[in-house]
Order: structure tokens, then sequence, then C-alpha cells
């Protein structure tokens, strides 16, 4: 499946590092960044959020609540918040249902493992509608995080 600008955005809930479920629905009248990453404690997905969580404030100024989404357990993004002070969520799809919805799950990723999550960005307005997608098939690669506020500002203006 792949979501585009333009579509309702698949509902969901998940749990953030605390323990309290997170629903999308839930959140609208606010605009949300989803950021699917592979795996937490690698270096490509320390820089990009890391860059997010630099930027923070630039994404409150756009009335943007922002979630980093992987396999990995609680556990293990609990771990990884802490020890890279993220200043904002981190939701697990250890069952991978979240991922596959959103088009962004790789078949088979390194080593045989199955359903970790592809790489991705997705800017959803706070009536629910997708305003920018990118899903990477390279897991080295970044998202456009510029890209990704230009459509929020864009959200501000409409």
């Amino acid at each position: 499946m792949s979501l585009k600008p333009g579509d309702i955005a698949p509902d969901f809930t998940l749990f953030d590092t605390i323990k309290q479920p997170i629903t999308l629905s839930e959140l609208r009248g606010q605009n949300v960044v989803l950021l699917f990453f592979p795996f937490a404690f690698t270096s490509t997905c320390t820089k990009e959020l890391c860059s997010v969580r630099d930027d923070i404030g630039n994404y409150a100024a756009l009335n943007a609540r922002v979630f980093g989404i992987s396999v990995d357990s609680l556990h293990s993004l609990k771990k990884y918040k802490e020890e890279q002070q993220f200043n904002f969520d981190l939701l697990s799809d250890f069952n991978k249902e979240v991922c596959g919805i959103y088009g962004s799950q790789y078949e088979l990723f390194g080593q045989n493992m199955k359903g970790v999550a592809k790489r991705s960005a997705f800017v959803i307005d706070k009536e629910g509608i997708i305003r920018y997608a990118e899903v990477l098939e390279n897991s080295s690669d970044i998202p456009n995080l510029e890209a990704v506020k230009q459509a929020l500002n864009q959200t501000l203006t409409s």
C-alpha cells in the first residue's frame, strides 16, 4: 500500500516509552509528524532523530507533534530516548502492524530480518489528512526534513 498526500491517514494506537497508548485520531486539531526508523541505537537513525530533537522548537512553532516509530521494544526505545534525550515520543510498533499499513516496512532487511520499518516521514494535518509522504528504500538515507517543515508551514496557511 502506498499512501500519498491527500489520503486520510490510517488510524492506529501504539504505546510510548512510558507505556501510554497514543491514538492518531485523538491528536486531531494538531499537526502530526510520523518518522518511521529501522532501529534504535544505529548511526543513521540517531543522526536523523537527534537533528529533529535539536530543531524541536521549529516543529512546535508549526503546531506539530513529532513521533518516532520503530519495531523495537518499548524497553529499547525507553533506553534510547533517555540516552539521546529525545524531546518527542518514541512509539513501539513491535507487532509490525502500523509500518505495514503506512507502506513503511521491508519484507526482508539485512540478515533476513522480516518486517523492519523503512525510514519514512509523514506529515498529517489537523484534520487527519496526509500532507507529505516520503518512504525511503535505502536505510542510510534520511528524509527531507526541510520538506517536512515546508508541508507543516503550508498547513498553517491553508
